[in-house]
C-alpha cells in the first residue's frame, strides 16, 4: 500500500462516520507564535479543542504536514524523520472512547486489514492526578484485544498535556503491531525500546482541564485526538521495517544513487554485520537518508514561506540544507544537486503529487532557493577548510570543542575535521566533540519544547490583544503601503508583536507615523470585533483577507473589525480576539526591519 492510498483509506473511513475533512495548515503556525513549525496534527486545531466552535462541526479528519526540528540529530536512521505527515480525527466533544477505540479496531482490522492477534495497545495506569483508565481497557476487551495484550503505563508513556502549564489533558491508549509475530512472544517493551513492538496510532481523550494550582478538574465537554503517522504506517503495511524502503522514499533515494554512484542497501543485510564493507554500507545508508529527509523537509519549509537565514525557522530550513549537502559530499557528490532532489520529491506520484498545489506554484522558488543556498555553502566548506589550518598553524592542534564549533559554524562533518587533521598527523577528541555536539542537542531540544510547550494554551488577556493588534496593523499597512502587502509572519509574546509583511522598501519615518496613528485611530474610535462563520468563497467577496497556507476548508471563520459595510479590517482566522478596540490600548510601532528578500518586519507594542 503507498502512501496516497493509505491517506485516502483513513480520510474515506471517517467520512463513512459522518467526519468533515479538513484540509492541511501551513507548517508556520497562525496563531501559536511561540513555536517555530507545526509539529503535530492537534497543532492547527488548539482553538477549537479549547472550546472555540469550528465552522465545520464537532467532528473532523485531516492529512496535515508537521516538522519536528528535535529529531534533526537522529535522522539517519530507520525511522526518524523531521517533516511528516500525520493523520488525525477529532471529535470536539461528541463521541468519546465507547465509540473512538471500536472505530480504530475497525480502521486496522477491516480497512487495513492487520492481525487482530498482532496487535498490542496501552492505557493510563492512572496516578494521584487521575485514575486508572479501565474504561479504555474494557472496551479493548470488548472488541477482542485479550487482557495479557492490554498493557497499563504511567503518565509518562500514556499522558498527553497539557500544551502549556494549564489547559486541557487526558489519558491516551496506543497501538502497537507485533512486526515479528513468528518468533516465540516475549515481554512487550515500547516501540523505540524494542523495535519488534511498533507504534501505530494513538487516540488521545482529553477529559481534564489542568488548573494552575496542578490540580485537574473534568472538563464539560470530553474531546478526542488521534496521530496515525503516514511513513511509520505505509513501511509497516508494505512489511518494511525501514521507512526508507516504501515508496515515499524511494523515488527520491533512486534519484540520490543516480547523481553519487552509491546504493542504498536494504538493513536486513546490513545492520548486523561488522565487516568493512558492511559498515560502508550502514554509512552510506546514513547519508542518503539524512539527504531525503532532510531535503524533502527543505522543499515543504520553502513552499510555505520560509527562507534560509541565521533566524528561527529559517536558520533551520538552512541547517537543513547545509546538512544534506554535507553528506552528498561525503557520497562523492561535488556539484550542485539539492534542487534535483527537490525534483524528485515533488514528481513523486505515490504522494505528493497533485496533492500539495503549493509546491508546484511555488516551483521555480524551491530550486532557485537551494541551488542559491547550496553554492553560497560550497564557498563556505572552503572557509572552514582555511580556518581548520588557522586553528593548527596557531595551536598545533584542534581540540573536539574547536571541532565542534567548525561543525555548527561551517557545517563540516567531524569526518571531514579528522581527514583535516590526519594529514598533519594530528588526531581528534572524539569524546570531547560527542559532549559538545550532545550539550548542544539537548539546548536544542529543551528549546524546541519549551516553544512547542509555551504557546498553545497561552490565551491570556495580553496575548489576544496583541493578535488583535496584528489585524489593525496589518489593514494599516494596506492602506499606506499598497494591497501587495500581506502577511508572511508573527511573533506574539506578552511583551510586544512582531509582524512580518512582503514590501520591497523600508518604511520611512513618516510611513511608520501614519500607520501607527491609523491603529491608533481604530482603537480610539472604540470598534466592535466580530466573528463568525462563512463558506471561504463568501468570505473572499465580503472583502476577508486570507493569505496564510495554501488551503482552506470550505467553511472558515471570519473576524471583522468595525460595524457594517464600512468595517475596517476582516480577515480568515481561528481567533481569539477582543470584543471591542478600545480594550487595546496605546499602539506604539517601536522598530522596522528587513526580514528577508521582499519582506519587512515591524516590532509593536501595546502600552
Amino acid at each position: 500500500m503507498n502512501a496516497r492510498e493509505l491517506k485516502d483509506k483513513y480520510v474515506k473511513f471517517f467520512e463513512s462516520k459522518d467526519h468533515q475533512e479538513i484540509p492541511s495548515a501551513s507548517l508556520v503556525p497562525e496563531n501559536d507564535p511561540t513555536t517555530l513549525f507545526i509539529s503535530a496534527g492537534m497543532h492547527p486545531l488548539v482553538p477549537y479543542l479549547l472550546g472555540q466552535p469550528h465552522p465545520l462541526g464537532v467532528r473532523l479528519v485531516d492529512v496535515q504536514k508537521c516538522v519536528r526540528t528535535g529529531d534533526i540529530d537522529d535522522v539517519g536512521d530507520t525511522y526518524h524523520h523531521t517533516f511528516f505527515e500525520m493523520l488525525g480525527n477529532w471529535s470536539l466533544g461528541d463521541y468519546f472512547k465507547e465509540t473512538m477505540i471500536p472505530w480504530s479496531f475497525e480502521f486496522l482490522t477491516k480497512e487495513l486489514g492487520v492481525d487482530p492477534s498482532h496487535l498490542h495497545v496501552t492505557v493510563f495506569a492512572g496516578d494521584g492526578d487521575a485514575p486508572c483508565d479501565n474504561d479504555s481497557a474494557k472496551i479493548w476487551q470488548s472488541v477482542g484485544i485479550p487482557e495479557n495484550r492490554i498493557h497499563f503505563l504511567p503518565k509518562e508513556d500514556n499522558w498527553w498535556g497539557p500544551a502549556g502549564s494549564t489547559g486541557p489533558c487526558g489519558p491516551d491508549s496506543e497501538m502497537f503491531i507485533d512486526t515479528q509475530p513468528e518468533l516465540p512472544e516475549v515481554e512487550f517493551k515500547l516501540g523505540c525500546k524494542q523495535a519488534r513492538y511498533i507504534e501505530i496510532w494513538n487516540d488521545v481523550f482529553m477529559q481534564y482541564n489542568k488548573q494552575a494550582d496542578g490540580s485537574f478538574q473534568l472538563l464539560d465537554k470530553a474531546n478526542v485526538d488521534t496521530g496515525f503517522g503516514v511513513e511509520r504506517n505505509t513501511a509497516i503495511l508494505s512489511g518494511f521495517n525501514d521507512n526508507y524502503m516504501s515508496s515515499i522514499w524511494q523515488p527520491i533515494i533512486k534519484k540520490i544513487e543516480e547523481l553519487s554512484g552509491a546504493k542504498y542497501s536494504s538493513p536486513d543485510k546490513v545492520e548486523n554485520d561488522v565487516s568493512d564493507e558492511n559498515l560502508r554500507k550502514i554509512f552510506t545508508n546514513r547519508s542518503i537518508r539524512i539527504i531525503a529527509d532532510h531535503l524533502r523537509s527543505a522543499v515543504f519549509i520553502i513552499a510555505d514561506g520560509v527562507e534560509p537565514s541565521n533566524k528561527e525557522r529559517g536558520y533551520v530550513l538552512r541547517r537543513l540544507i547545509r546538512r544534506a549537502i554535507r553528506q552528498g559530499k561525503l557520497l562523492g557528490i561535488d556539484t550542485n544537486f539539492t534542487s534535483q532532489i527537490a525534483q524528485a520529491v515533488i514528481d513523486n506520484q505515490d504522494n505528493y503529487a497533485g496533492i500539495y498545489p503549493e509546491l508546484n506554484d511555488n516551483l521555480q522558488k524551491i530550486l532557485t532557493t537551494l541551488d542559491s543556498e547550496e553554492s553560497k555553502f560550497r564557498k563556505t566548506l572552503n572557509n572552514g577548510l582555511r580556518e581548520i589550518q588557522k586553528l593548527i598553524d596557531r595551536n598545533k592542534s584542534v581540540s573536539g570543542r574547536e571541532a565542534f564549533t567548525l561543525y555548527e559554524s561551517f557545517g563540516f562533518p567531524v569526518e571531514m575535521i579528522q581527514e583535516e587533521l590526519s594529514k598533519n598527523n594530528l588526531t581528534l577528541d572524539i569524546n570531547e566533540f560527542n559532549q559538545a555536539r550532545d550539550e548542544h542537542i539537548e539546548k536544542s531540544r529543551t528549546l524546541s519544547a519549551g516553544k512547542f510547550k509555551s504557546g498553545l494554551a497561552d490565551h491570556s488577556e495580553i496575548m489576544v490583544k496583541y493578535h488583535t493588534a496584528t489585524h489593525l496593523l496589518h489593514t494599516a499597512l494596506r492602506q499606506v503601503l499598497g494591497d501587495h502587502v500581506q502577511q508572511s509572519g508573527s511573533n506574539i509574546t506578552s511583551e510586544r508583536l512582531r509582524f512580518d509583511f512582503s514590501h520591497p522598501d523600508k518604511l520611512s519615518d513618516d510611513q511608520i507615523q501614519q500607520v501607527q496613528d491609523i491603529v491608533n485611530q481604530q482603537i480610539k474610535l472604540a470598534q466592535p470585533v466580530s466573528v463568525a462563520s462563512m463558506k471561504f468563497t463568501e468570505a473572499q467577496a465580503s472583502g476577508a483577507l486570507a493569505f496564510f497556507g495554501a488551503k482552506y476548508p470550505e467553511v472558515v471563520t471570519v473576524y471583522t473589525v468595525g460595524a457594517g459595510d464600512n468595517f475596517f479590517s476582516r480577515e480568515v482566522c481561528t481567533g481569539p480576539h477582543v470584543q471591542n478596540t478600545s480594550e487595546l490600548g496605546l499602539f506604539e510601532i517601536q522598530k522596522e526591519e528587513s526580514a528577508g528578500s521582499g519582506k519587512r518586519r515591524i516590532y509593536a507594542v501595546l502600552k
